[in-house]
């Protein structure tokens, strides 16, 4: 089955590329909102959804490309469909100087609204977690 390609755009309210740039390409910063674990090793990142002892699901991507300040993308390892990635780019807005999260992301056409639910949970983790 194809996947499609969807799009997630989010306000952020931040106009430093310094604070939002970690969120979105260190472990660190990347716990806050995606998963409850995030652990990089050279250009892979494992991400850990539930604890350890319990139920917990485990993955992790390949960093195929990330240009800092800008964009960085990932693709999942047990992904099966080559052209499928997800990606979070930030871009400045001219109009207010703000910068915007742009998500980008593949979805099975009966999982699109799954998918976008939980981006829109992580979005209000980073939120609660970061006020932006």
């Amino acid at each position: 089955m194809n996947k499609r390609k969807i799009f997630i755009e989010h306000q952020l309210r931040c106009k430093s590329p310094n604070i939002i740039w970690p969120l979105v390409s260190a472990p660190e910063g990347m716990r806050k909102w995606i998963a409850d674990d995030v652990v990089k090793d050279g250009d892979k990142l494992s991400f850990r959804w539930g604890e350890v002892w319990r139920n917990h699901e485990i993955r992790t991507a390949t960093i195929v490309n990330a240009e800092e300040f800008k964009s960085i993308r990932l693709r999942w390892d047990d992904e099966e469909n080559d052209e499928a990635y997800w990606q979070i780019e930030v871009e400045k807005s001219d109009l207010t100087g703000e910068y915007n999260m742009v998500i980008t992301d593949f979805a099975e056409e009966d999982d699109e609204d799954s998918l976008r639910d939980i981006w829109d949970a992580n979005l209000n983790k980073l939120r609660h977690a970061t006020g932006l």
